[in-house]
């Protein structure tokens, strides 16, 4: 059955992926992003292809920016009732040395964004008493990861706000899960790489993993796609990684 779809952080990588797969599924689809191009890029693919998107932007941080683009997908598609919530940053840095600002701007994006998107968004699937919400949190949050302390809390607080949602709306006719992405080649992690962020070459991490290699997003949206697809109606509260069976 067709939905419409919000995909936050759908300009590149996971999200864009997200929005193909959710489009080629007969969804129409929002694409918010904070720079429109990207995101413009993005849905004129979709469209190209036959099916139905809109290009907006926002950052999530801001919940007026995210009202307004929220209000402008409605307008040009309808109700909202599927929900992806991956927009977010990183940062490389050791703890001591992460001073307020930073850690205050990662939990702006990363956590408060997912609230903000969220509570514009549920009133459309309250309405219609269905909805699946997909949060994206991040392997590290699991396992840690050292000089990403602030990065990895506000993954944790993103599971943690999953199976609380979970709870509280289930009764509702609203699906709330998580995907957990390992080590996934996007333009962000593609940026690390290049600047020598992480501890040791990609090849070198994946190595140990029982799947040794890198993975691709459309991976990811696969398992995004699943958790907003009618076949998941029983699930709810759930965490998966896509992260080559990686488990510390």
């Amino acid at each position: 059955m067709s939905r419409v779809a919000l995909v936050t952080g759908g300009g590149a990588g996971i999200g864009e992926a997200t929005c193909v797969r959710l489009a080629h599924n007969g969804h129409a689809v929002g694409v918010l992003g904070r720079d429109l191009r990207n995101s413009a890029a993005v849905a004129a693919a979709i469209i190209e292809a036959g099916g139905s998107a809109v290009a907006v932007t926002a950052d999530v941080a801001d919940r007026a920016q995210v009202d307004a683009a929220v209000a402008d997908v409605r307008r040009a598609l309808g109700p909202i009732t599927v929900l992806v919530n991956n927009a977010g940053i990183e940062d490389f840095t050791p703890f001591p040395d992460v001073d307020e600002a930073l850690w205050d701007r990662l939990m702006a994006v990363n956590l408060k964004g997912v609230y903000h998107v969220t509570q514009s968004v549920l009133p459309d699937m309250l309405a219609a008493n269905w909805g699946r919400i997909v949060n994206l949190s991040a392997l590290g949050a699991q396992s840690g990861a050292a000089n990403m302390v602030h990065y990895t809390a506000t993954k944790g607080g993103v599971v943690a706000m999953t199976r609380s949602l979970a709870v509280e709306l289930g009764s509702k006719g609203v699906t709330v899960n998580n995907v957990s992405p390992g080590f996934v080649l996007t333009p962000m992690a593609q940026r690390a790489i290049d600047a020598g962020l992480f501890a040791a070459p990609p090849e070198q991490i994946v190595a140990a993993y029982p799947i040794p290699r890198v993975g691709r997003p459309d991976e990811v949206a696969a398992a995004i796609a699943f958790f907003v697809s009618e076949d998941a109606g029983y699930v709810t509260g759930q965490t998966l990684g896509v992260n080559g069976g990686c488990f510390t």
